[in-house]
């Protein structure tokens, strides 16, 4: 876990061992034992991987493999992987579990649903509305 996520997050940043190991204030051979799991660093370095990393401290140590995908890479720090959602006959999803307890999402909650050229996103209904009135607010205020 940790190690493949080290090897994973390096690649991912385009750093080598030896600008991480700078980073962090120790030898380009101490970090390469971590990333062979021959050793583990110590909770005060694992903290500044995770900050160089952008990543949660929890995040650094666990790893998620999926089905037809491989181990997906640890999220930047207040942004979650849920895992994987099949899209059905009639387009349907399956938010699953743990994100619909994390976002206190229910049946029959509305979701608005945006897109870029890679993928969708889904927004409370509630919160769009709220951020559109906002919006109205203040341009009403700015008019008068």
């Amino acid at each position: 876990m940790l190690k493949d996520n080290l090897v994973m997050l390096r690649k991912l940043k385009g750093y080598s061992q030896e600008q991480i190991a700078e980073k962090i204030g120790i030898s380009r051979q101490a970090y390469a034992k971590w990333e062979n799991g021959m050793t583990v660093p110590d909770i005060e370095k694992a903290a500044l991987l995770a900050q160089v990393y952008g990543i949660t401290l929890d995040s650094l140590t666990k790893s998620e493999n999926v089905d037809g995908v491989g181990i997906l890479p640890p999220a930047p720090k207040g942004k979650n992987i849920w895992g994987v959602a099949v899209l059905g006959d009639r387009g349907q999803i399956v938010i699953p579990k743990a994100a619909r307890d994390h976002l206190g999402l229910k049946s029959g909650d509305r979701l608005i649903v945006g897109s870029d050229e890679v993928g969708i996103a889904l927004l409370p209904a509630d919160y769009v509305e709220s951020m559109m009135q906002e919006l109205e607010d203040m341009i009403a205020g700015n008019v008068s």
